[in-house]
């Protein structure tokens, strides 16, 4: 096991650290070569003023995979899905043209041509089970999941995954026969996911990536819990999971536009939290440090840019008042996991019977979609999900060791098993700052102690591959 220890020869003396540390954002972008960002409010990709020290630009690779992302192709998905009358999970599962089943059968079809392309990397499967009476579900039913996994070239054991939910309503949750185009909620999510999966799948990620359209979310997350609970019994080793849920439209209820942002919802305390974990918690401080939220972190520092044209938002939520979406059974089992959703929601398109009153359209229908704007969103989930699974992953077993009273702070984590490993970063911040604002490269070690107490600061690790992608930041616990 390897030991540094950074002294003021290394440029990071305990004096130089705290400068930082109380807000030198830029002094911690220079030290990672990154550059900062324009003032808020100068453009798509740059509405939060400088840019946090984790921040990677986009590669040449990225930026042409999100090049290849087709707005005319997404709002062809989103049509045809609508074109289907009616998706609710209680519908027909026999009709050709009409009903869940039929949309299902399209959806698993289109796949199928997508992984054509991947030399045998994609496979597509229809991941089904019947679901007994339960709530929303008077008598049971097959709930079937679309899933195309594209296998990774290097690290297939470790995935990542982006859905969508491909069921609808209407303002009755129970009634399956009235039209139910569901187009932003949530023909626009399978749209991402589809998307990406048909962009992707010529191309080698160095870990899986996992494309999914679920049933059964209006109905209670039943497709997206009988997915997680499927991962979770193989053991499967999911380091981040998205959810698309309404991200049709940057228009809200009162006209007003936002085209150019996206909310990231992302749990601060984990759903999955053991007793002993909310100890500690408790005790050294950590509830904005979740996986979840370092996910979300992750999002800002690789699709924030002009590569998508887009901010992401992070709410500091699980999800909106009274709502729920996909990713809350991959929280519940210990998965990192966030949602996208558009700024703002225009509720006379959701969850409402198609009709008119009063001269207003109500219905949840295609022509209340943007589909420039899917697209944008689209690229905000391909260049994390592409720098995901081309990074290392991130660091497991990470502590501070607390074994002894010292100003200076130990950090200890494994080394990854990735043959494309090259070294690691230790970041910090202020308890009171949102990003991370130091980086310092330490190389390919396990160990290593700054000359800055543990005591003032939170601390973190990432990994680094050979050509400079970086994981998202592993937040230690105490090893006493």
């Amino acid at each position: 096991m390897s030991h540094q220890r950074s002294h003021a020869t290394s440029g990071t003396t305990r004096r130089a650290v705290l400068t930082a540390a109380a807000g030198a954002v830029t002094a911690g972008a220079a030290a990672t070569g990154q550059a900062t960002a324009a003032v808020p409010g100068q453009g798509p990709g740059r509405g939060h003023g400088s840019r946090p020290a984790t921040a990677q630009s986009p590669s040449r690779e990225l930026r042409a995979l999100l090049k290849e992302i087709d707005p005319g192709r997404i709002e062809a998905t989103v049509r045809k899905l609508a074109s289907f009358g009616t998706r609710h999970t209680l519908s027909v599962q026999d009709d050709p043209v009409r009903g869940i089943g039929a949309a299902r059968d399209w959806i698993f079809a289109e796949m199928q041509k997508y992984a054509e392309a991947s030399g045998g990397r994609m496979t597509v499967e229809l991941q089904s089970y019947i679901q007994e009476p339960a709530s929303r579900i008077p008598v049971a039913t097959r709930i079937t999941n679309v899933v195309a996994t594209l296998r990774g070239s290097v690290s297939p054991e470790r995935v990542y995954v982006v859905s969508g939910h491909y069921d609808s309503r209407v303002t009755d949750v129970m009634d399956a026969t009235s039209d139910s185009p569901g187009a932003d909620d949530d023909a626009s999510g399978v749209a991402v996911s589809m998307e990406l999966a048909r962009v992707m799948a010529t191309r080698r990620p160095a870990a899986t990536i996992v494309f999914a359209a679920v049933a059964g979310e209006e109905q209670g997350l039943y497709g997206a819990t009988h997915m997680a609970a499927q991962y979770k019994a193989a053991g499967t080793d999911v380091q981040g999971m998205f959810t698309d849920d309404i991200v049709g439209s940057p228009k809200a209820d009162d006209g007003a536009l936002d085209p150019y942002t996206i909310r990231l919802f992302a749990e601060g305390v984990p759903s999955s939290e053991t007793p002993e974990q909310a100890a500690t918690r408790r005790s050294v401080g950590g509830e904005n440090d979740s996986p979840s939220r370092q996910l979300a972190r992750f999002v800002r520092d690789t699709a924030d840019n002009d590569a998508t044209g887009m901010n992401v938002r992070v709410i500091y939520r699980r999800d909106r008042y009274l709502r729920g979406g996909d990713h809350i059974p991959f929280l519940e089992r210990g998965y990192p996991a966030a949602r996208f959703t558009e700024p703002a929601e225009d509720f006379a398109h959701q969850h409402q019977d198609v009709r008119v009153e009063d001269g207003k359209q109500f219905g949840d229908l295609p022509e209340f979609c943007d589909f420039d704007y899917i697209a944008r969103v689209t690229r905000v989930n391909g260049a994390a999900l592409w720098t995901l699974a081309q990074a290392p992953g991130t660091p497991k077993n990470a502590r501070i060791v607390t074994s002894n009273l010292t100003n200076s702070t130990e950090l200890v984590w494994d080394r990854g098993t990735e043959p494309y490993l090259a070294g690691y970063e230790v970041v910090w911040r202020e308890t009171t700052a949102p990003e991370w604002t130091r980086a310092i490269e330490v190389g390919d070690v396990t160990r290593h102690e700054v000359d800055l107490s543990k005591d003032n600061v939170f601390f973190g690790v990432r990994a680094v591959s050979r050509n400079g992608a970086k994981s998202p930041v592993a937040f230690p616990v105490p090893q006493r």
